[in-house]
């Protein structure tokens, strides 16, 4: 292997410099995927993929980029929130996915109208989205908040089919208001903040006295949504869901 000064020798600069490079190998992978960053290539990754998102929403890599490097702070908190809830923690601890894979969409799709699992296979079909398309992190520095950011993306859907929610520009602004309000994810603030202004302005004033007040009550009153284990919940009906959550009806 390679020749290591002994303590006794001195440690100049050269030293200073192997001090670093062992840092630097330090930086491990913690999960399959994983791609070890310094805080200023984080600072680089969010400045760029907040323009392209800004400039392109449908862009979701570069929106998965801004809310990985971006959610230093929101991810923790999140975390906090799921460890000191029972169904949250079970949640941390059994690690589920929401995947073709893990569903049964023929299941699903049998179930009574107004249940959350046949409302979300509808919602699946309608807009013509899949689960399989969510991001798997890479640049968050924690195995546990990589499951965190995980979960939220894979919960997104359900909570359009919550907010009763479509995938367009509208749907996604609304859905955006009430994920930022409820995670305090920055990529989340910034898609409800600047969202809009690609609205006409006949869906603007829809969107500013009707849809995000809703949004945002609900948000505030709601629980945590991170803290249901939905893959228990499929033939829950989405109106009892709601008012467990403490999310308001629709407008």
């Amino acid at each position: 292997g390679r020749a290591r000064p002994s303590h006794s020798e001195p440690r100049g600069r050269d030293g200073h410099a192997e001090e670093e490079e062992e840092e630097m190998e330090g930086w491990h992978q913690l999960y399959p995927g994983h791609i070890p960053t310094s805080p200023l290539q984080k600072a680089l990754l969010a400045a760029g993929s907040a323009v392209m998102a800004l400039y392109d929403p449908y862009r979701h890599d570069m929106v998965a980029v801004l809310g990985e490097t971006t959610g230093c702070l929101a991810l923790p908190n999140l975390r906090d929130k799921m460890k000191n809830h029972p169904e949250g923690y079970r949640i941390l601890q059994e690690r589920p996915r929401i995947r073709l894979s893990t569903l049964d969409m023929a299941r699903l799709q049998g179930l009574p109208d107004g249940s959350l699992g046949r409302e979300y296979a509808r919602f699946l079909e309608d807009n013509k989205v899949s689960p399989d398309t969510r991001m798997p992190p890479k640049f968050v520095d924690n195995e546990e908040l990589a499951y965190v950011i995980q979960r939220y993306r894979e919960v997104h859907d359900l909570m359009h089919t919550l907010l009763g929610m479509p995938t367009n520009m509208l749907g996604e602004v609304v859905v955006k208001w009430f994920e930022a309000i409820q995670t305090g994810l920055p990529m989340c603030v910034l898609g409800a903040a600047f969202g809009p202004v690609r609205l006409s302005s006949r869906k603007l004033q829809v969107l500013a006295t009707e849809l995000v007040p809703w949004a945002i009550r609900s948000g505030l009153n709601a629980s945590c949504v991170l803290n249901v284990y939905y893959e228990q919940r499929w033939e829950q009906p989405v109106e009892s869901l709601r008012e467990e959550l403490g999310i308001f009806p629709p407008p």
